[in-house]
């Protein structure tokens, strides 16, 4: 790795980890950048879940101090996560690059859709008083095994699957549904991680530098205003996303 490309990564990390702390999507910036700059999709994959966790680990001791931390509902929902996630990292690696790339650009304009959509705010509209007991909870895991696949499998955006579900189903106020989604997260992430590990489809030193960046980005991204942040997250993911689709399609080159 050139000093140049280390540098990028950064970059491509701090971009990463401030529109994950505005907004979401940020794995829309770090997956596609590690595949352009020469890594086998499955290793680009597997290496951009390094800084997903250290981020994660750092939003729930984040939540916990503020008193957000429910561990028990957590493992609940974790588990039919990680069942799914383990599933959908070994469909991943299996995949070859061509096809890997097809469906990461398929499903980053799908996203593209949902953060200009914003049904989030919609079902914040329509939220109810809680309520997580009987079939709610079962319907919750059920649910979750589909989210673990999908996070498995790539991870970009899952955050979006993840809001929609709790909030539909349970009723959960949205600081509860973001500290249960990071727990959640990190649990089945690790399983994921894991079968990425064991298969040699983790490129540690450009993982670390991404960390580091994703990291830095987080720390910038904290301290800017949400409402002003938001708008222009989103204008930048757009461009970004389109541009970056594009190229994984093959309908245009980038240097």
């Amino acid at each position: 790795m050139t000093a140049t490309q280390a540098t990028l990564i950064f970059l491509a990390g701090a971009a990463a980890g401030f529109v994950n702390t505005v907004g979401g999507g940020g794995s829309l910036i770090s997956l596609p950048v590690l595949i352009f700059l020469g890594l086998p999709s499955a290793v680009a994959n597997g290496t951009n879940r390094i800084a997903l966790m250290v981020q994660s680990v750092v939003a729930i001791e984040y939540f916990r101090k503020k008193g957000y931390f429910y561990p028990r509902l957590s493992i609940i929902l974790g588990i039919p996560a990680v069942i799914g996630s383990i599933l959908g990292a070994k469909v991943a690696i299996s995949l070859s690059d061509e096809m890997f790339n097809k469906v990461l650009a398929a499903v980053m304009l799908t996203v593209m859709v949902l953060i200009i959509w914003r049904p989030e705010k919609k079902f914040l509209k329509s939220q109810g008083e809680e309520n997580i007991k009987s079939w709610r909870l079962a319907a919750a895991t059920l649910v979750f095994f589909g989210v673990g696949f999908y996070g498995g499998f790539i991870q970009a955006g899952v955050g979006f699957l993840i809001i929609a579900a709790l909030t539909l189903i349970t009723g959960m106020s949205l600081v509860k549904v973001n500290s249960l989604k990071v727990f959640v997260t990190v649990i089945y992430m690790l399983a994921s991680f894991l079968v990425f590990v064991f298969s040699g489809k983790v490129d540690w030193v450009p993982g670390l530098v991404l960390a580091a960046g994703n990291a830095a980005g987080a720390y910038l991204g904290s301290a800017f205003t949400v409402a002003k942040g938001d708008k222009w997250i989103r204008v930048f993911l757009v461009v970004t996303v389109s541009i970056m689709s594009a190229k994984l399609l093959g309908l245009h080159k980038l240097p």
